[in-house]
């Protein structure tokens, strides 16, 4: 993630109250193995732009583990959802395997990234490449109304593993709340490369990147006159892409002007 001095929303806190509120997890889904889709409540205060992601705390006060999480949640709701890998062996994660509903998480009062809609130029197809849990944000992206008004078609490309880490589902439960003519703007391109998935592509997204399959399946070229894209997920495909996706002559903004590209890696 980036340093977390910058790129930061910043919430009001009076007196000597922590930089973290105290909240609770309402909602635990264990969706496959290594992967966990949770909320937590959200303080009344608690702002963010989609595509910014969280600090999180967990043990004891004198020892508080913190680790960065994109918020897969709209900027709206009232709640916080997060996606969660789980490393076995490590700090965060030896204390988040303990949890349950009802549970209490630290959240710090403040939130960060630079993977948003400010970060690209509107018009045109914005395409959404992500791995794992890389998808999180741009679930929060896609439930936001200014990315409608700004792009005319998005397509999202996931990249997994196993078919069972696929965020189709929460697509899908995005574009319910949206209008039916954004529905049909939206393509969905589901890439598993573990395993064969009904419907999916098999390849590593440099690699359909490369040789024309993904703009193929989104129906439009990526190139810098039409396309603006955002990369979030595993710091070796965003590395790979960009570099793909800068021959092509999409460039990242400069000095507060949007460009084509935007990028966040994890790890």
């Amino acid at each position: 993630m980036n340093d977390l001095s910058q790129g930061a929303a910043v919430a009001p806190r009076s007196g000597n109250a922590p930089p973290y509120t105290v909240e609770r997890i309402v909602a635990f889904d264990r969706r496959a193995p290594g992967l966990v889709a949770f909320a937590t409540t959200r303080p009344a205060e608690f702002r963010f732009t989609p595509g910014h992601y969280a600090r999180l705390g967990l043990g004891p006060d004198d020892d508080i583990v913190w680790r960065p999480y994109s918020i897969a949640s709209a900027a709206h709701e009232d709640r916080l959802a997060f996606q969660f890998t789980r490393v076995p062996g490590g700090a965060f994660n030896n204390h988040f395997d303990a949890l349950g509903v009802g549970d209490a998480i630290r959240v710090d009062r403040r939130s960060f990234g630079f993977l948003t809609l400010a970060q690209v130029a509107p018009g045109g197809t914005l395409w959404l490449l992500a791995t794992g849990t890389g998808a999180a944000p741009f679930l929060s992206i896609l439930a936001d109304d200014a990315t409608w008004r700004r792009h005319e078609r998005i397509v999202v490309a996931h990249s997994v593993r196993h078919a069972a880490e696929l965020v189709g589902g929460d697509v899908r439960a995005v574009m319910e709340t949206r209008p039916v003519q954004d529905r049909a703007r939206l393509v969905m391109l589901p890439v598993v490369t573990r395993e064969r998935a009904a419907g999916a592509l098999g390849e590593r997204i440099g690699a359909l990147l490369r040789n024309g399959a993904l703009e193929a399946a989104g129906g439009a070229p990526i190139e810098a006159a039409s396309a603006r894209v955002m990369l979030c997920g595993n710091p070796d495909m965003i590395k790979d892409a960009r570099a793909w996706l800068r021959e092509r002559g999409l460039e990242p903004g400069r000095r507060g002007v949007p460009g084509q590209l935007a990028t966040e890696g994890y790890w």
